[in-house]
């Protein structure tokens, strides 16, 4: 079965593009627009449950994400290409890693869940794991990761957007595996170049946290802080992000 594709660019250099746990291929807010296609061929992905695919039902996994990748990457004739990967995406990243190394030129985690298990508490828990039925809660997530400055509109519009393009089951789904999974040991020592980007507001995926999680994993990590922006920086600092993540695959 074809896997439905979002195609930027005619480059040569191949990214795959994995979305968020709120988000989809069309998500990406106006960050796609400023993309060279000159240079690179993009292809984002939905996941089982989300956007064009929200009809596909599945496991709802880390693994069931990075099967999809690869086989769309097979469907599309790459045979080697690069990652990018936002938060819940980041680490589904370094599960196609683990699966298939040898195809993989360069990595970029965007605000990304590390490769660990991700420590909640009983509130975290409660926060996380509720969010699947509780839209006031899924709101309360959004606001933390923005570091409590975005709009009300315009976390709404988040909100309402991840209501509308996801089913409740893969939602749910996807929370648990991302948050127990432990790919620490697959990935640890791999030499494959990385990028790492955070923004300065994101309370939740910090600089410290990447250095005590990703910048210790690989050994050809970097990381950047983007100014005035929290968890999405593809929506709040469109230009720079595009600038960053281009700026390292071309190196």
């Amino acid at each position: 079965m074809s896997i439905p594709r979002r195609l930027i660019g005619l480059g040569d250099h191949k990214v795959l593009v994995l979305h968020d746990w709120f988000g989809t291929s069309a998500g990406w807010g106006p960050f796609l627009d400023y993309l060279d296609g000159d240079t690179f061929s993009y292809a984002c992905l939905d996941y089982r449950g989300y956007g064009d695919r929200k009809h596909v039902t599945g496991a709802y996994t880390l693994a069931e994400i990075a099967e999809d990748a690869l086989a769309l990457a097979d469907e599309l004739g790459w045979e080697s290409f690069s990652l990018v990967g936002h938060s819940m995406g980041g680490k589904a990243a370094q599960q196609v890693l683990a699966q298939a190394p040898h195809r993989v030129r360069k990595l970029v985690g965007l605000a990304p869940v590390p490769a660990g298990t991700y420590p909640l508490d009983a509130e975290g828990e409660a926060l996380f794991y509720g969010a699947a039925q509780d839209r006031d809660k899924r709101r309360a997530i959004v606001d933390l990761v923005t570091g409590q400055r975005a709009s009300r509109v315009w976390v709404d519009l988040m909100v309402d957007r991840s209501l509308e393009w996801s089913t409740r089951e893969a939602f749910g789904g996807y929370v648990k595996d991302w948050v127990t999974a432990d790919l620490t040991e697959r990935i640890t020592g791999n030499p494959v170049p990385v990028k790492v980007i955070v923004g300065e507001h994101d309370l939740a995926l910090t600089a410290d946290a990447m250095h005590a999680t990703w910048l210790s994993h690989y050994p050809n990590a970097e990381l950047e802080e983007i100014a005035n922006s929290g968890h999405y920086p593809m929506h709040e600092t469109p230009v720079a992000l595009a600038t960053s993540i281009e700026t390292f695959l071309n190196a």
